[in-house]
């Protein structure tokens, strides 16, 4: 049963597009699309550009940077 568990930044992937209204695909998109390239600058630009939490940007850029551009 417990192997279906989802664990790291995909684990919060649920709640960002409930909370956000955008799929997780989106956000992604976006991320790779930005100029930024460094993991805290995306962060930040996520943060101040489009209102998330620290905690959900931070999840979305490493899952995103993890799959490589």
């Amino acid at each position: 049963m417990a192997e279906n568990v989802v664990k790291g930044p995909a684990s919060y992937f649920p709640s960002i597009e409930k909370k956000y209204g955008q799929p997780i695909s989106e956000w992604q998109e976006l991320i790779r699309s930005s100029p930024l390239t460094k993991h805290m600058e995306l962060v930040s630009w996520l943060k101040a550009e489009h209102g998330l939490g620290h905690g959900h940007a931070n999840a979305l850029v490493a899952h995103t940077l993890a799959e490589g551009k």
